[in-house]
């Protein structure tokens, strides 16, 4: 392989790769300006007014959308034009369909390379992005492949012997795949990192840059996500090139349309009890449970079970056959209370789901958003209930602060705002 093109980009400050130019101030004496949205950035309020495919545009439209969202408007063009984009939006707003769009957008299907890398957190939003872009790319023929852990490597061989225009995956899996040469990476010219600020975090860093070391030098990258701290900012001056940002401020980024509350539970013990008098509230709709643990999530489930309740629960211990089991009958509306982790909370758009129980607050502020944001999706209304003992006030208190928002007391009559 030629000289490693990773070096060339994530070596110091000076002359990066792709034409030399390097985007923003050097590494290191970042301000803080340059984090607002770019100057310039077009609103561009329907979808016949970017270019798109004729068989594209019919695609969207058979998929539901109407007319495009708010960062869809903003982000969609300058994509297309082949620029490096940050953009960043509220959950539920539409990015994984943002995604498929520009993905269909830029692809040639007569050729059968992968032209497109999406790299996601978790394996179910993987997935789910081949689905919408499967679906959105329904009628340009487009052929993607989720390749992801867990899952068959010889179907991912396979698939990929076959030539797909796409692939959406994990870092551990595609990583593999591109040593093992099955992916080949020379036509790739669109690296897209979903839920960014997970992945360039620590425990998938190194694992974005083994993939990255093997892409094209010209690369157009776009990072995509509802939160984008400062540090994971920094660190794009690093493979990026002079990228146009999109962001919205964080006081808008609390969910117009999901009403948030608390209940006040003195102990631990009394959650149960809350959890259990507003189960019927629960499968009026569908709700989401947060607990921060593992092992929380198994205890909880056997609790409501033994006590007649039905519930399903997921985990990232459980084996991947299981998860996809959960996922297909919850989605399906087979079951509708679901407890889980945090390995639900990034990007996982379930559209009936309106109500999200918080029966552990989170552990960082960031988290708070993603979770709630599993109710409400794309406009809809939403509910989110929080269980509060009296040393969590504090962390409540925090969150409110954070996102310039209010969570008041649970009223009675609950069940009508759903």
């Amino acid at each position: 392989m030629a000289e490693n093109p990773i070096h060339r980009r994530l070596g110091g400050g000076g002359g990066g790769g792709r034409g030399g130019q390097r985007g923003g101030a050097p590494a290191g004496d970042v301000d803080e300006s340059q984090f607002e949205t770019s100057a310039g950035v077009e609103v561009v309020t329907n979808f016949e007014q970017m270019g798109l495919k004729e068989e594209l545009l019919r695609g969207i439209y058979e998929y539901g959308f109407e007319k495009p969202s708010a960062i869809q408007q903003r982000a969609i063009v300058p994509i297309l034009r082949g620029r490096d984009v940050i953009a960043q939006a509220q959950s539920g707003t539409g990015k994984s369909s943002m995604i498929s769009i520009c993905v269909g957008q830029i692809s040639d299907t007569s050729s059968r390379e992968v032209q497109a890398l999406i790299l996601s957190p978790t394996r179910e939003l993987a997935a789910q992005t081949e689905k919408v872009i499967l679906a959105v790319g329904n009628h340009i023929n487009i052929m993607a492949h989720a390749c992801i852990g867990g899952k068959s490597i010889n179907e991912d061989i396979r698939k990929l012997d076959h030539g797909v225009h796409v692939v959406s995956g994990t870092p551990g899996r595609v990583c593999d795949m591109i040593k093992r040469r099955t992916l080949r990476t020379r036509a790739i010219k669109l690296l897209i990192l979903d839920e960014s600020d997970e992945m360039l975090s620590r425990g998938f860093k190194d694992q974005i840059y083994d993939v990255y070391r093997y892409l094209p030098p010209e690369l157009q990258v776009v990072l995509i996500s509802a939160t984008l701290p400062h540090e994971i900012l920094e660190m794009t001056n690093k493979f990026m090139t002079d990228p146009v940002r999109i962001l919205v401020k964080r006081d808008e980024l609390t969910l117009e349309g999901i009403k948030q509350f608390f209940v006040a539970v003195e102990k631990e013990e009394w959650k149960f009890d809350t959890l259990c008098d507003l189960y019927d509230t629960l499968t009026i709709t569908q709700a989401v449970i947060f607990c921060n643990t593992k092992r929380k999530v198994d205890w909880l489930t056997e609790k409501m079970r033994s006590n007649n309740f039905t519930v399903s629960s997921m985990h990232g211990d459980m084996p991947q056959k299981e998860r996809d089991e959960i996922m297909a009958q919850f989605r399906s509306g087979e079951t509708r209370v679901l407890i889980t982790t945090d390995v639900w909370a990034r990007g996982i758009d379930v559209q009936q789901v309106s109500l999200v129980i918080n029966f552990d607050l989170p552990n960082n502020r960031e988290l708070y958003i993603h979770r709630i944001g599993r109710s409400g999706r794309f406009g809809r209304k939403g509910v989110a209930i929080n269980f509060v003992r009296s040393d969590d006030i504090k962390i409540l208190r925090d969150i409110e602060q954070y996102y310039s928002t209010q969570i008041d007391e649970m009223p009675m009559n609950v069940a009508d705002l759903i």
